[in-house]
């Protein structure tokens, strides 16, 4: 674990505290018992997790800097990545995970009461319901999701659920720039702008990363998202 408190900070200027550190060291054992059972995720040994989920998800924090999200919805989140991580950095951040596995998301439940994080809603629904629900609808400041689709589908799961001001961001692989040029389209239909590519660099991780981050800068018109299946199956 020195390690990884050592990278965060080396790569991120992020500091610990050893409440911080413990937690991630609670989270990390809990996730290694659940994924013998469960098959949570494929990543299985502790440097795996400590480089690509801990210190992949503390990354985001290259896209906000000094100014980290009030109220942050993590589309897809799996065994609750980068959305725990995260808010075991900021304990003050509303935090909302969606994810429609029913396996992961109870793992995100129950982790969550094992560490006593306050603020957190857990979810188990498809982002293009929770975009159409007035409740979630224009909600959040940022909205993240890692590898969880394409860039022009991840869209419209996630900038309906931004306000606008709002900042989408997608954790993306070497395809990132690519993507994103050819996301711009379906972006702007939905009252996205691309802002910003931050490459990202994970040590021993010989693939390029990136964070993609896309300005809210107006109203996403109100038949986006579509219906459940459809924004996969005929992206804008």
């Amino acid at each position: 674990m020195e390690k990884l408190v050592r990278e965060a900070q080396e790569l991120f200027h992020i500091h610990m505290t050893g409440r911080q550190v413990m937690a991630l060291i609670t989270y990390e054992k809990e996730l290694m018992e659940w994924n013998q059972k469960f098959n949570l995720t494929a990543i299985r040994d502790m440097d795996s997790i400590r480089t690509k989920h801990f210190l992949d998800s503390f990354s985001c924090v290259l896209a906000w800097k000094a100014n980290p999200p009030h109220r942050l919805i993590d589309v897809g989140t799996g065994a609750g990545f980068p959305g725990i991580p995260l808010k075991i950095l900021y304990p003050s951040m509303k935090l909302t995970l969606v994810e429609s596995v029913g396996k992961k998301a109870m793992f995100c439940q129950h982790i969550v009461s094992v560490l006593g994080l306050e603020g957190v809603e857990v979810i188990q629904k498809r982002a293009e319901d929770l975009g159409q629900n007035p409740k979630y609808r224009e909600a959040y400041d940022w909205a993240v999701a890692r590898a969880v689709a394409n860039l022009n589908v991840l869209s419209e799961y996630l900038i309906p659920l931004l306000k606008i001001g709002g900042r989408m961001l997608a954790q993306k692989g070497e395809s990132g720039p690519a993507e994103a040029q050819a996301a711009e389209n379906a972006m702007k239909v939905l009252g996205g702008k691309l802002e910003q590519l931050i490459p990202v660099h994970l040590p021993g991780v010989a693939d390029d990363r990136y964070l993609v981050v896309v300005e809210k800068v107006a109203a996403t018109p109100p038949k986006y998202p579509r219906k459940p299946g459809i924004p996969s199956k005929q992206p804008l």
